[in-house]
């Protein structure tokens, strides 16, 4: 009996560890180099074909379905990037947070109120061996204690940073070292993300990659660096900050040393998850507090996940044009006139397999296939999506109004002068400075000033109009505004979008009457970008932006 309990307990020893045994990184990491991109959408990778990180990804692996956390904006998801965790963890909830001035409070913290980042383990467990920073965004520097890194420094250029950060793999040789770009992000917010000027900025920063990887042949340790390209978020229009899925899809580029050759990575990576990856790279113990994943299918010698819910995949939607760079939703506003409509894929490229419909049903087989553009004379919403095999791919939409001049429509606006708003005033007790109509619920560029437009001065807009209501029913409203808004229809609350953000949608539900109704769209601006539009559904009514025919100023 004797025995048969010592072979018992050396059966449990080996099956314990054996469960304990830890999967190792790929041996020959002895570096681990990052490059992180302000601003550079997965969209955008894709089309503006940055040659160099088109060439590492066919050499390595990479996700381009990275989703970001919310809100998309520089500091929150920096910080989830260097942090293994979300805003809900580390308490970096906008780019307002500072040491000494924040709203959430991290789940674990220094003395210092940060809480840790992959600088702060790599430091723990390697105290000896060189890491650094260097970055072009200065608030990039604010994330981390300096005190955790050899080197930490801001460039004002893009160019400066990156000469600076090549000479400093050379002169260090760093086992672990972190560069930031940002000029791609001032294209997204000077000339729009998906302009021309936006893609050659990609092109740009691919040229600085370059510059990178040239550095780190130079210092004799390409057979032993894993090279990762990072980005905390895209755009949509000339601004971030949003929900829109632009804004929330980023991409996630693994090259060198032990990384598999032209694989695209199957499961859901976060952006949480960079950190846990170069710990794991590094073989450094992730703290519990981490909610991010090492992304170890991007390794030779490691699977996709055994279990991985994969639900229903489906094909990106097709394009519908004519498309808008802006926060507009695809489609135009067309007086006295008809409009053509064409579709190509997601890609922008020729597709057999698109099918629409014009009524703003969701189309399926059974719809019109498009072979060629075609032209809308009335109001309409069409969609479209790919359908290949059965399978019914995601839903294109946009939206067409059509108004015919000398009906008696529009929208009577007035134009506050603002300054100290967090959200939108009590316009009653404000003197307009302007007054004037439109066809629609937006903002007038042309009605405002110069420092207005470039978010030096606050603005705010008062948009009355009667709407139409054709059938009795309940009616959902819903306002997409950059910074706050309400709506309201006969002088009742419908939609509270306030406060102080980036373009993000709120709705409510009201039950209306046939006849005209008084409906009016108070916003403001606090800062930066800006954007105001609205819809509406109903009775028969797919979701739609409200249209200019169903307004009216009597």
């Amino acid at each position: 009996m004797k025995n048969l309990t010592l072979m018992l307990g050396v059966v449990a020893t080996i099956s314990f560890t054996s469960c304990q045994q830890k999967e190792q990184a790929p041996d020959d990491i002895k570096h681990v180099v990052v490059i992180g991109i302000d601003g550079f959408s997965a969209s955008g990778l894709r089309k503006a074909n940055p040659v160099f990180m088109d060439s590492l990804m066919s050499v390595g692996a990479y996700s381009l379905s990275v989703r970001t956390v919310l809100p998309t904006v520089s500091s929150p998801n920096w910080a989830s990037l260097i942090m293994g965790a979300g805003p809900a963890q580390h308490g970096i909830t906008s780019n307002d947070w500072e040491l000494d001035a924040f709203q959430v409070e991290p789940v674990v913290s220094d003395t210092n109120f940060r809480f840790p980042s992959i600088f702060t383990i790599f430091r723990e467990q390697r105290p000896t061996d060189e890491v650094g920073a260097i970055y072009n965004w200065s608030g990039f520097g604010r994330l981390f204690d300096s005190n955790d890194v050899n080197l930490s420094k801001t460039y004002p250029t893009q160019d400066d940073t990156v000469q600076a950060f090549a000479n400093y793999i050379v002169d260090k040789k760093p086992v672990f070292s972190w560069v930031h770009f940002d000029e791609v992000d001032h294209a997204g917010h000077d000339q729009g993300h998906g302009t021309p000027e936006y893609f050659e900025a990609i092109r740009k920063a691919d040229s600085c990659v370059r510059v990178v990887y040239d550095a780190i042949k130079k210092a004799g340790m390409e057979k032993n660096t894993l090279l990762m390209i990072v980005a905390d978020h895209g755009g949509i229009g000339s601004g971030h900050g949003g929900e829109d899925i632009e804004e929330l899809t980023v991409p996630m580029i693994f090259y060198g040393a032990g990384v598999k050759k032209g694989h695209q990575i199957q499961h859901q990576v976060y952006q949480y998850d960079a950190s846990a990856t170069i710990a794991f790279a590094l073989n450094l113990k992730q703290p519990y507090e981490w909610i991010g994943r090492p992304v170890k299918a991007a390794f030779e010698g490691f699977d996709e996940p055994v279990v991985n819910w994969k639900g229903v995949k489906r094909q990106d939607a097709p394009t519908i044009y004519p498309r808008s760079f802006t926060y507009a939703p695809t489609g135009a506003l067309l007086i006295d006139t008809v409009g053509v409509v064409s579709m190509a894929d997601a890609d922008e490229q020729e597709s057999q397999n698109i099918y629409y419909t014009t009524d703003g049903t969701d189309p399926d087989a059974s719809s019109k296939k498009y072979t060629g553009p075609f032209t809308v004379d009335q109001t309409a919403v069409v969609k479209a999506r790919i359908i290949e095999n059965g399978a019914a791919g995601k839903i294109a939409s946009a939206y067409f109004r059509v108004l015919k001049s000398g009906q008696g429509n529009g929208v009577r606006y007035k134009l506050y002068q603002g300054k100290g708003w967090k959200d939108v005033p009590n316009f009653a007790a404000l003197q307009p400075v302007a007054e004037f109509t439109g066809h629609e619920f937006q903002v007038d560029d042309s009605k405002l000033t110069a420092a207005q437009k470039d978010g030096s001065e606050q603005f705010g807009l008062v948009a009355e109009s009667l709407l139409d209501i054709t059938v009795e029913g309940e009616y959902q409203f819903f306002t997409r505004s950059d910074d706050g808004s309400k709506l309201y229809i006969d002088g009742k609350l419908v939609v509270d979008n306030g406060g102080d953000h980036g373009v993000q949608e709120r709705n409510g539900k009201t039950q209306l009457t046939k006849g005209k109704h008084a409906i009016r769209i108070e916003h403001f601006n606090g800062s930066q970008g800006y954007w105001l539009d609205a819809f509406y559904s109903g009775p028969g009514l797919t979701k739609q932006i409200i249209p200019a025919d169903r307004l009216y100023l009597k």
